[in-house]
């Protein structure tokens, strides 16, 4: 499949202006998930809104009008319109929790898990987020901008549109504050709707560690330092901590978190990626927006979340890296009531894909979810995991229009055709974000068997 580039009564052009109203159409499937600006929970999150024969206009950045062709482009008689050929048009894919600027990659760790080691324990080595540290800090602002920018690339290549970055491999003052600088820099200059998260909490630094006289301190060091010089900054929106044992606990999650909210950024947690240790509770008692992995949160936790506002963010390509067999219980999350979101945690040591339709597949063959509960986990919810619902995630009159669309003639192949790139087009507030030299290229569907004789 191609796209095709054209002007409505004129010549055909692969230019698309900012000052012309875009006009979608072809489209085999257009996938709304339109409904309320807000994370949908429980059986709310049945229903994608995939309608048929819809043609979608983009004006200003956003969606101006939907319906059938001729009505549109009637309206819209100066567009540049984007034939879809049969495509499937969506909402851009909302990944809410990665950890993109990074320096090098942790290959080597992988072999060490194959050989026994687990994750604790290749971090007490001095592995794991410890050799981030120490590789982001000899690395300049501009290196990491450097080493980023592809990946955020690669991201937008497979229909991410919004990307959550956060920062925590600086663990000190100046660098934790040169990782928000980047983010900041990424978001002002890279075709992506980029948030920024400070996570300054993402582990007690070697520096640190030896005494609780030392812990102590660098807890302080967070709050009383760190903290108001990031929110000085302006460029994080969120703060989010590191809550599992054997890094840092209910107790300490705590004091980090209600600084962070009182300071005026939002709350979010990994909570309960290892061992249930109350972080889902404590997310849910915090008011946090997210409490994301959960793959061993426990019963307490689950209801608590359905209890609440906290989406539920799984993170599926992190679990099977690590080689676990336990996944995060969707299922027991959606049927308890909660909002399900799924992102890639993308980052060297435990998750590094850039793939998020790769967790689609994983949450319909791993979690258990449906083909409607997945698509709502990585636009909608992804959103509201942002704060971002009322923003993006849904193809509707007056949301942004943030798109992507797929060599599919189904959205049920999305999560089938599994690590396919299928993504042959995409764009923030009607901007393109994926580049038009690959469209086409790269769409795995097997050619028709026409029967003979």
């Amino acid at each position: 499949m191609q796209l095709s580039y054209s002007r409505i009564g004129g010549k055909n052009s692969t230019a698309m202006t900012d000052s012309k109203p875009l006009l979608f159409v072809n489209a085999s499937q257009v996938v709304t998930c339109a409904g309320p600006a807000r994370a949908r929970k429980g059986n709310e999150m049945r229903d994608a809104g995939i309608l048929r024969n819809t043609a979608v206009a983009v004006s200003n950045g956003r969606i101006a009008m939907m319906g059938a062709a001729r009505d549109i482009e009637h309206a819209y008689s100066d567009a540049e319109v984007i034939d879809c050929r049969g495509g499937v048009l969506m909402p851009g894919l909302v990944d809410s929790h990665t950890h993109a600027v990074f320096g090098k990659p942790r290959f080597e760790e992988q072999e060490m898990r194959a050989g026994g080691l687990e994750y604790l324990e290749i971090a007490a080595r001095g592995g794991g987020i410890h050799a981030s540290v120490r590789d982001f800090r000899e690395r300049s602002e501009e290196e990491l901008y450097d080493l980023a920018a592809p990946r955020i690339r690669e991201l937008a290549s497979y229909g991410t549109t919004t990307l959550e970055i956060k920062s925590g491999y600086g663990l000190s003052v100046d660098d934790e504050l040169k990782a928000l600088r980047v983010i900041g820099r990424l978001a002002e200059r890279q075709p992506l709707r980029i948030v920024a998260t400070w996570m300054g909490a993402h582990e007690i630094p070697q520096d640190y560690r030896g005494s609780d006289e030392k812990r102590a301190a660098f807890l302080a060091m967070l709050v009383n330092d760190l903290l108001p010089k990031v929110v000085e900054q302006g460029i994080a929106r969120f703060a989010d901590v590191f809550c599992e044992p054997g890094v840092f606990t209910i107790e300490e999650t705590r004091r980090v978190l209600e600084a962070a909210g009182k300071a005026g950024l939002g709350l979010k947690l990994h909570a309960d990626e290892l061992k249930p240790a109350g972080g889902a509770e404590l997310a849910a008692s915090l008011k946090a927006t997210s409490a994301d992995h959960l793959a061993a949160i426990s019963e307490t936790g689950i209801h608590a979340l359905a209890r609440s506002d906290t989406v539920a963010t799984l993170l599926p390509g992190t679990m099977l890296f690590l080689g676990k067999a336990k996944q995060a219980p969707a299922r027991a999350l959606i049927d308890a009531g909660a909002a399900v979101a799924l992102a890639t945690d993308f980052n060297p040591g435990t998750s590094p894909t850039v793939n998020f339709p790769l967790m689609l597949t994983l949450g319909v063959s791993q979690l258990r979810m449906s083909l409607a509960e997945v698509v709502i986990g990585a636009t909608v919810n992804g959103a509201a995991a942002l704060r971002l619902a009322g923003e993006t995630g849904q193809i509707a009159p007056g949301f942004a229009a943030d798109l992507a669309l797929f060599a599919i003639g189904d959205v049920r192949e999305l999560p089938y055709w599994y690590g396919a790139r299928l993504c042959v087009g995409s764009w923030k507030a009607g901007a393109p974000c994926h580049p038009y030299e690959s469209v086409g290229k790269l769409n795995p569907r097997p050619p028709e068997v026409v029967p003979t004789g």
